[in-house]
């Protein structure tokens, strides 16, 4: 094996796979963030690109852009774990690769129809392959068939290895919240006319597809990350991630009432949505902090100092953005004034980001040190101040918009709802007001921020650990 260079040679079968959602990943969090800033700008000049890129079109390929970029990491990441999890080669590798050159091109098409096809009347037709109108799920009927198939095939391949090879714990919990990945997507793909039943099955999607099972999801990659860069206790993160489950079956489902406040469902929601909303996140970070305790008690060696760096950025940009500040938006006392204002978009920034695309970054400098021949990241290496500097400023950056908007949505909620009672002549008052439009100017500038850690962090995945010819510092397994 020639380490410091990248070579298919260095991988596995699932190994190579990753890669390929590894990069389609990072090209789609490149458009996110274009396309993030495009929308910021029209923000505050509505005439820029209109009628020849508007403002929903942009929003719409920067929200939808995020929800498959995070996908595509999490399917990278789990073939990348699910070989030496399972100990034997992946389990139907071709069609593993047909369903990924399939999510791919299926992908492409959406965005391409997204981009060309902007106006026109919404139709049975225009719903199939046009696009449905749902926010965040927009993607038309047929290719919404076509990601659970992608999905099934997925489940397909991991299971299937699992069975072949041996269990675990992260195996376990992996495999069984693969199936809700699958099965709940299909909640949002009927068609309704009663608004609020829309809504319903509309908020089952988005919050138990996207904020449920996906934390379960991240949970498995944080437990196996923890253990091959630290060398953790397996007992610990799996006893961690148990509770995760727990947690989530018994707060995440219910927490889901939070979404239920204003569309007519009972009040005992109020209660229900407002406590539950905030628990997920606990246990990952308990994770994290027992394990990095844990390593400096027994000296444990890190082999990877960027992953590990990504991985405590994840557990609390993950309790921050979707804990606690989720906590704080959903209360309903609070929600009553915030709900649809900008505090939920500065809440869904921080929490997007904390929560899912810093573990798929780490996922990502795992990846480039194995395609490298396992090359060495430890301390001292050449030319970390990129790695570095990629993180504070994409850390930067996000803070810096999460705390913008949400000085923005104190004026939008104060002058909107407190004063002007929620109608529509206060919602155009509020947003032309100073301290609403310099909030919106300084999340444009610490977009650009976050813009440059992403050009940063490119430019280092592509060069880090190059000509490198140390090997990697394996981690001293815990003995506990």
């Amino acid at each position: 094996m020639s380490i410091g260079t990248l070579s298919f040679s260095h991988l596995t079968t699932g190994q190579q796979l990753a890669i390929k959602y590894y990069s389609v990943a990072v090209i789609l969090f490149a458009a996110q963030v274009l396309f993030g800033l495009l929308a910021g700008l029209q923000y505050l000049r509505p005439d820029f690109l209109y009628e020849v890129l508007d403002f929903s079109v942009n929003r719409m390929v920067h929200v939808n852009a995020m929800v498959v970029w995070m996908l595509y990491g999490f399917m990278g990441a789990i073939f990348w774990l699910v070989e030496e999890e399972a100990g034997v080669e992946l389990v139907g590798a071709k069609l593993a690769n047909l369903g990924f050159w399939v999510l791919t091109a299926a992908v492409t098409v959406v965005v391409l129809v997204y981009l060309f096809v902007q106006i026109g009347p919404g139709t049975m037709e225009s719903l199939w392959f046009i696009n449905e109108g749902r926010e965040y799920i927009e993607a038309p009927r047929w290719a919404d068939i076509g990601i659970v198939i992608c999905l099934l095939i997925f489940f397909y391949n991991i299971s299937a290895t699992f069975m072949k090879g041996k269990w675990s714990g992260i195996s376990g919990v992996l495999v069984l919240d693969l199936v809700a990945v699958a099965g709940l997507y299909l909640a949002g793909m009927f068609y309704i006319t009663n608004t609020s039943v829309e809504q319903y099955w509309w908020w089952w999607v988005i919050h138990m597809w996207v904020e449920a099972t996906w934390e379960v999801l991240v949970g498995c990659i944080m437990a196996w990350g923890l253990i091959k860069t630290l060398g953790a206790s397996r007992k610990i993160v799996t006893t961690w991630l148990y509770i995760e489950v727990a947690l989530m079956l018994g707060s995440g489902i219910l927490g889901l009432g939070h979404h239920y406040f204003w569309i007519g469902t009972p009040e005992y929601w109020f209660t229900v949505g407002g406590f539950f909303s905030a628990l997920e996140p606990v246990p990952l970070v308990a994770m994290v902090v027992h394990a990095v305790y844990d390593s400096g008690v027994h000296r444990f060696k890190n082999s990877n100092h960027p992953a590990l760096a990504w991985f405590i950025a994840h557990a609390f940009g993950n309790f921050f953005g979707a804990g606690v500040f989720g906590f704080m938006h959903t209360l309903p006392q609070i929600n009553l004034y915030t709900h649809g204002s900008q505090w939920s978009s500065s809440h869904g920034h921080l929490a997007f980001f904390g929560a899912y695309a810093t573990i798929n970054i780490a996922m990502f400098y795992m990846g480039i040190q194995k395609w490298r021949g396992d090359v060495y990241m430890s301390a001292n290496i050449a030319h970390s101040w990129r790695w570095k500097w990629a993180l504070s400023l994409l850390c930067l950056g996000m803070t810096g918009m999460t705390i913008a908007l949400l000085i923005s949505g104190y004026e939008q909620s104060f002058i909107e709802r407190a004063l002007g009672g929620a109608t529509w002549a206060a919602y155009f008052e509020a947003q032309q007001t100073a301290w609403y439009v310099q909030g919106m100017v300084w999340r444009q500038i610490w977009g650009y921020v976050f813009a440059s850690g992403l050009v940063l962090l490119i430019w280092d995945l592509l060069t880090i650990g190059k000509g490198d010819t140390r090997p990697m510092l394996l981690p001293e397994p815990a003995e506990h």
